[in-house]
C-alpha cells in the first residue's frame, strides 16, 4: 500500500479514517513490510499500550513475527511483573538492558545521557544482534509536541527502516483496540498513567498531552528518551 510521506498526509488520516479503517490500514502496512522483511522485521515493545496494540497486530499477520524489550534498572515493578508475563506468553521476545555503572540520580543531573546509556544504547545491541532491517514501533503523532512529524515509513539510519503503523490513532483508539481484542495491559495505567517509562521519570499528571508525565523538573519534560531521534546502527559505548 502506499504509505503516507508527510506530516499533512498524516494529520489528514488522524481526521478522516475511522477506527476500523485505521486498524485494517496498521495491518496492511505491518503486512507489506513482513512481505519485504521477513525475519528482518522485529517490534519493539516497550510494554506500553501503543506496544501491545502494535504486537498484537504483528501477531495476527504471523506468529514468527520476534519482538525486543529494553528494560532497565528503573523500570517499576509492575512493568517489570508484566514483562515476565510477556516473556511466559511470547517466548521468542528477546530481553536488552545495559548494566553499566552509572552515577547515583543521572536520571536528574543529565536525564539525556541516563537515557542514552540505558535506552538507546540497548536498541542498538538489540538491532545488531537480532538483525534487524525494519523496526516497528507504536509511535503516534498525536501523544505529544515531540511527535508530530513522524511518518509512517522512516530511514533515519541508511539500511533500517522504522515502521510505525499506529501513528494516526488517538488515545482512544488505542484503548478501544485493546478492549475489543482482549489485549493484556500494563497494570499502571489503571492507577491513572497515561504514558509510561521508568520509575523516577514518569508521573501521573492531568496535562492535556500524554507524555505530559514524562522527566518533570527536567530539561526533558514531556520530551524524547532518544530512540526516535539518534542514529541506532552505530557501534554501543560506554
Amino acid at each position: 500500500m502506499n504509505v503516507a510521506t508527510t506530516p499533512e498526509e498524516i494529520h489528514h488520516l488522524v481526521n478522516e479514517l475511522n477506527f476500523a479503517e485505521k486498524v485494517e490500514r496498521s495491518l496492511d502496512l505491518i503486512r507489506d513490510a513482513y512481505r519485504e522483511h521477513g525475519d528482518g522485521l522485529v517490534v519493539a515493545n516497550s510494554l506500553g499500550k501503543d506496544s501491545v496494540a502494535v504486537w498484537d497486530l504483528a501477531k495476527r499477520i504471523s506468529p514468527a513475527i520476534r519482538a525486543f524489550i529494553v528494560t532497565t534498572r528503573y523500570k517499576p515493578a509492575a512493568t517489570k511483573q508484566f514483562m515476565v508475563e510477556t516473556l511466559a506468553r511470547y517466548p521468542e521476545t528477546r530481553v536488552f538492558k545495559n548494566d553499566v555503572e552509572i552515577p547515583e540520580a543521572l536520571y536528574t543531573s543529565d536525564p539525556d545521557r541516563c537515557c542514552d546509556l540505558l535506552k538507546v544504547q540497548p536498541v542498538r545491541r538489540a538491532i545488531e544482534e537480532m538483525g534487524v532491517t525494519c523496526w516497528v514501533t507504536g509511535l503516534r503523532c498525536t501523544e505529544g509536541r515531540t511527535r508530530t512529524d513522524y511518518l509512517e515509513l522512516e530511514e533515519r539510519d541508511e539500511g533500517l527502516l522504522k515502521l510505525n503503523p499506529i501513528l494516526p490513532w488517538q488515545e482512544r483508539e488505542v484503548w478501544q483496540y485493546i478492549a475489543l481484542y482482549g489485549v493484556p495491559v500494563n497494570p499502571l495505567y489503571a492507577e491513572g498513567y497515561r504514558s509510561l517509562g521508568c520509575e523516577p521519570c514518569t508521573h501521573i499528571t492531568t496535562g492535556a498531552n500524554e507524555r505530559d508525565g514524562r522527566w518533570i523538573g527536567t530539561s526533558k519534560c514531556g520530551g524524547e528518551c532518544g530512540i526516535h531521534t539518534r542514529p541506532l546502527k552505530v557501534a554501543v559505548t560506554a
